[in-house]
């Protein structure tokens, strides 16, 4: 007897309306904008936004028109940490504080610098609130100068590289301050490190952040494209790069306590194949002066793997 097959027409799902619309005035390829659009996406509709002054606001809020939609308030660089505290209090006003989401957007200049006193009273006060860092390592919206985020030896419009060997010749010559660990020692609930090259990593994490009682801290490296000087196509894999040399570790941290890294590969990439293509790095490719450079960078990257247990024992 033959078998026979039931047919069956398969209807595929309809995709849901992106919060955040085409037609901003980010670069191709930048890498906060595809970040930006999966946070968002992932809290869903039920979230007002207050976005520190930036490279963000600049290119998705040109009045009259905006990106966002979602309700999206513009502050100062120095203050959205307090405008969102202001929305929760008037939310809890009205009893909806449980039904909304505030999100806190900021680039690494309004986070580790200029907001950095709100954003710690924020954190002190408990509040139950979620703030993004979109880390591009430096004040790409005006010029490129060193912020409290820039790696170091990179070169800067305010940290210019030189031919010399000199400690002022290298570049940034300041160490990337450690908001990962001020979080923690805020008491902040939900603390975590991602980076653009793994967007679901992002999506999953701002979800498990919007569940969490308190206040919570997500930062995103987000290459940018005029001023890493590397290509449009390039932020995805440089970003992908960050994470598998161990510079930049994908790291969870839940009520304090390491809950979740993603390890390196087990043949791990060295630190030149990430600063190579970017010309903010270039100088370290210039004699021997520039391999005992990259050689410091490595050592950072191998720390990193040390202190995280990102090197899978076998």
């Amino acid at each position: 007897m033959p078998i026979t097959t039931e047919q069956k027409t398969i209807t595929k799902p309809k995709p849901t309306p992106s919060l955040f619309a085409a037609g901003h005035r980010g670069c191709a390829g930048c890498g906060q904008m595809l970040a930006a659009r999966t946070v968002i996406n992932a809290l869903g509709t039920n979230t007002i936004i207050a976005n520190a002054t930036g490279c963000l606001e600049v290119t998705t809020t040109p009045y009259p028109e905006s990106a966002w939609g979602v309700p999206w308030i513009h502050s100062l660089f120095e203050n959205p940490a307090a405008v969102a505290s202001g929305i929760l209090a008037g939310l809890k006003q009205k009893g909806k504080d449980k039904k909304v989401k505030i999100l806190v957007q900021g680039g690494d200049g309004g986070t580790f610098d200029i907001g950095f006193g709100l954003i710690s009273g924020m954190w002190e006060r408990g509040e139950n609130i979620l703030y993004v860092c979109y880390d591009n390592e430096a004040y790409s919206n005006t010029g490129m100068q060193a912020s409290g985020a820039t790696p170091w030896a990179s070169n800067t419009t305010t940290t210019p590289a030189g031919s010399g060997t000199t400690i002022d010749a290298i570049g940034s010559h300041q160490s990337k301050k450690d908001m990962i660990a001020i979080a923690l020692a805020h008491g902040v609930k939900y603390v975590a490190q991602c980076t653009t090259g793994y967007l679901e990593d992002i999506e999953a994490k701002v979800k498990k952040a919007a569940t969490i009682e308190g206040p919570s801290y997500i930062q995103i490296l987000a290459p940018c494209i005029p001023g890493w000087h590397i290509k449009p196509d390039q932020a995805m894999s440089l970003s992908r790069l960050a994470t598998q040399t161990g510079l930049y570790p994908l790291l969870e941290y839940t009520d304090g306590a390491l809950t979740k890294v993603m390890p390196v590969p087990a043949n791990t990439p060295r630190v030149e194949e990430y600063l190579k293509p970017q010309g903010r790095f270039s100088h370290l490719f210039k004699g021997d002066h520039g391999k005992e450079l990259i050689a410091q960078v490595q050592a950072l990257a191998d720390g990193n793997i040390l202190k995280y247990g990102l090197k899978k024992v076998t």
